[in-house]
């Protein structure tokens, strides 16, 4: 029963030792609470004022400007990506060491969409169009274009959702209209690469047939017209010396222009079908949705950055509410000062 009566008077020693040190802490936070919140007052009003500040900037020479976010959004079809189309495709294209993906499986078009997005032809290709080294501070850089790389990189950013496997890019800049341009530029831009690749087969075989079918009417237009140009010189009185020749020649026309007639129809017939196969089918690369001019802004958020500095200032005040209590405990205790005055007199 001793030892027991001996625990709990420890713990409730214990107990009122923790309330003492939770209630000093509190006294000192309480004792120089007017120079905590002056700090946190002044940290407040900083914080307000540069915000007032750069909004009433122009953007290009504010501190802290609206940017806006452009966005579209598109759809990566990987359905067919196990089969040899994709690896076929990075293998003849050369990109398959760049990316550091095997061709031997594994590999994805949405991969092959983030890599292209950050690769340099890319960057160079809106940096181009654009005219971006024409900006004056890509005229005085040492490395132009490696600079406007960099810049670049900064304002675009792709992801892509695994699950539904829409891939997202998007431009954020203090210029709206330029970010939507910069990134309808991009859309179109990928859509082409992924046309050059050879990707997408049934898109390739829909751009063929469709210069079959021009071509093939083309001359079907010629030859009904060297039909006509041969009807017309008999008509006005063709000599019968020429008749046998005009004949056999009318006669090989009319071969030619049934034949390619008969190969119209077949090619016809195959884009027809084509597009109805298209039509039951989710393409490689499919665009959802066309960025727009954004009219609100994507960040900064001044009012996150004003609290962050508040509570900032106010673990700063506290911080400094500790060692000034810390430095005046030490002046006031002989001990710690007698050291300190026999540091001093070592060094």
């Amino acid at each position: 029963m001793e030892i027991e009566n001996q625990n709990i008077e420890n713990k409730t020693e214990e107990n009122k030792n923790d309330e003492i040190s939770l209630i000093d802490l509190f006294a000192v936070v309480m004792k120089y609470i007017k120079m905590e919140i002056i700090i946190v007052a002044s940290a407040m009003l900083f914080a307000v004022t540069i915000s007032v500040i750069s909004i009433k900037l122009p953007p290009e020479k504010s501190f802290l400007p609206n940017k806006y976010k452009s966005q579209a959004n598109m759809l990566i079809n990987d359905s067919s990506s196990s089969g040899g189309g994709l690896a076929s495709a990075i293998a003849a294209s050369g990109l398959g060491g760049l990316m550091g993906i095997s061709t031997s499986g594994g590999s994805s078009y949405s991969s092959l969409a983030t890599y292209l997005s950050t690769s340099n032809p890319f960057l160079d290709a809106i940096v181009d169009n654009f005219n971006i080294l024409a900006r004056e501070e890509f005229q005085k850089s040492k490395h132009p274009l490696s600079d406007s790389r960099k810049w670049l990189s900064g304002k675009l950013k792709a992801s892509i959702d695994d699950n539904s496997g829409v891939f997202t890019i998007s431009c954020t800049d203090i210029d709206p209209a330029f970010a939507q341009a910069v990134v309808n530029f991009s859309v179109d831009w990928l859509s082409n690469r992924f046309d050059e690749l050879g990707i997408d087969k049934n898109k390739i075989q829909k751009a063929n047939l469709e210069k079959n079918i021009d071509a093939s009417f083309a001359e079907i237009q010629k030859l009904q017209k060297e039909v006509d140009n041969v009807a017309y010189s008999v008509s006005h009185g063709s000599s019968a010396y020429n008749i046998p020749s005009i004949t056999l020649t009318t006669t090989k026309l009319q071969m030619e222009l049934n034949a390619q007639q008969e190969v119209y129809k077949q090619l016809k017939t195959q884009y027809e079908l084509l597009k109805v196969q298209m039509a039951s089918e989710t393409p490689v690369f499919q665009i959802l949705e066309r960025p727009e001019i954004p009219d609100q802004k994507a960040e900064p958020s001044r009012g996150k950055l004003c609290i962050i500095i508040t509570f900032a200032a106010a673990f700063m005040a506290i911080f400094i509410a500790f060692l000034r209590n810390a430095i005046e405990n030490i002046k006031k205790d002989p001990e710690a000062m007698s050291k300190l005055k026999f540091g001093k007199k070592r060094r």
